[in-house]
């Protein structure tokens, strides 16, 4: 597996700090990894700019920030204009083909997918968008297992809400899994 350096980046209010955590906690408590999360907030609480970093690594890790991630995420346009040029070469961006024009070309592989409006048709709401994105992340890195998530959802996510996040976890990998879905 060797380091494998994540930043999740979006909006305030998108869940990618969550998602960021609960993937953390994932590598960490259940599938014996080290890992590592920070976060960093925009000027507005909802709305503005936020990125998440996560390291996975088998191995210690030195340091805490994500210079050239190998796997980004972008739920909004900012987001994608902001980080796109820090991924490193011949790695994996993720973006919501919803909320994100991929315009520039990146030495990257890019995959643009409907997260957002997957997670709408259904469920109904965008409370559980962060999730299905982390389940696409899943589906493409397989970084961690799908158990060790689903104990951590089990253990931070509200009783009334683990159902829709179960499901909406489940939809994110079945866009990895059938884009066409």
């Amino acid at each position: 597996m060797g380091r494998t350096r994540l930043v999740f980046s979006g909006s305030g209010g998108q869940g990618v700090v969550t998602a960021a955590i609960i993937l953390a906690e994932a590598a960490v408590l259940y599938d014996g990894l080290t890992a590592v999360q920070t976060q960093s907030y925009g000027a507005a609480a909802r709305g503005g700019a936020t990125r998440a970093d996560v390291i996975i690594s088998e191995d210690p890790i030195n340091y805490p920030m994500v210079v050239q991630p190998n796997v980004l995420v972008c739920l909004t346009q900012e987001a994608y204009h902001k980080y796109a040029p820090i991924i490193r070469p011949g790695g994996l961006l993720i973006s919501d083909s919803r909320y994100v024009n991929t315009e520039r070309r990146v030495d990257a592989i890019q995959k643009q997918l409907p997260l957002y409006d997957t997670v709408m048709q259904h469920l109904g709401t965008p409370l559980a968008f962060n999730i299905c994105m982390l389940g696409a992340v899943l589906g493409f890195t397989h970084l961690v297992t799908l158990p060790a998530v689903q104990k951590v959802l089990t253990a931070r996510v509200p009783q009334r809400f683990l159902e829709m996040n179960t499901k909406a976890l489940d939809l994110g990998l079945a866009l990895v899994r059938d884009p066409g879905a």
